[in-house]
């Protein structure tokens, strides 16, 4: 082969090489902390003597490599953009692809529970709802432990749960108490962990329960002018009182009045909504759903 036809041959191998740019994991919709791997290629023709390059919205982002991949760590937010792959050999230069990119903030997962007040030995479905629902999760389901210090839970993982699971469903069979329950999702190798959803409770009113909370008066709307005691028992020392109001708060005692001993007297009338006790030994009590109404 002359030196001629040799030219003629590299131009032709040229002209039919493709510029690809592909990505692992394969999704664009990224999260903070999570990490990407770009893989620049020549397809048809390729040979060592091209370099490559890697553009960020049309701007030089890595320039120059021989090596086909490049990992990047711990993305952020600033990482959204189009990617392209630009190879260079002598004269010539091979466009790619786009890929385009979005890098949110760490998730937060929505949990929701159904029902939220079951029938004694019920099921009760925890659902739990993340960005990009489709994009490779797995799934943890927690159980909240109430906390001595202060009051704030530690999470339990459920049995079943160790190992995640595939579905954003998970069943729990014979709920008889009241309970709290937390998710998170996970994804990616090595593993990536979206925050913990915020804790909802399923709630029981059964009074035969271990621990129990008793309302006086025995009333479940009460009135300004009526002081309001709310009351825990059970095998445990030390006892917190705990309200939800919709949409999604949560309450503490010292928040709606005064708790002393195990006693909590209200003296804030703004709030109703469902109360029950907790302890730092992991007891829920019955709850109660508590209307306050003022009087005219």
């Amino acid at each position: 082969m002359d030196v001629k036809m040799g030219h003629t041959l590299l131009s032709l191998l040229g002209f039919f090489c493709n510029a690809v740019l592909t990505i692992e994991p394969n999704w664009t919709a990224f999260f903070s902390g999570e990490s990407v791997t770009f893989k620049c290629d020549i397809t048809g023709g390729k040979d060592s003597s091209w370099y490559y390059s890697i553009l960020q919205d049309g701007g030089a982002f890595l320039p120059y490599h021989k090596h086909e991949k490049y990992k990047l760590h711990s993305l952020t937010p600033g990482y959204s953009g189009a990617y392209q792959c630009f190879f260079h050999q002598k004269n010539s230069t091979k466009e790619s692809n786009k890929i385009y990119l979005t890098v949110s903030e760490r998730p937060q997962p929505v949990l929701t529970v159904s029902p939220s007040w079951p029938s004694p030995g019920a099921s009760v479905t925890l659902n739990c709802r993340v960005d990009h629902p489709s994009a490779g999760w797995s799934f943890y389901w927690y159980k909240a432990v109430p906390q001595k210090s202060d009051y704030s839970y530690s999470f339990e993982l459920l049995p079943g749960s160790e190992k995640g699971t595939e579905e954003d469903l998970f069943i729990i069979d014979g709920q008889t108490h009241t309970a709290g329950y937390l998710c998170r999702a996970a994804r990616g190798d090595p593993v990536f962990y979206s925050w913990h959803s915020k804790p909802k409770f399923v709630w029981s009113g059964d009074i035969n329960s271990a621990a129990s909370l008793t309302v006086s008066p025995d009333s479940v709307q009460h009135f300004t002018k009526t002081p309001v005691s709310l009351s825990c028992e059970g095998n445990s020392t030390e006892w917190r009182v705990r309200m939800f109001s919709k949409p999604d708060y949560l309450y503490h005692c010292s928040i709606l009045g005064t708790m002393i001993g195990s006693t909590c007297t209200i003296t804030s009338y703004r709030f109703s909504g469902v109360f029950w006790c907790e302890s730092e030994t992991g007891q829920f009590s019955n709850a109660v759903n508590i209307t306050m109404e003022c009087e005219f």
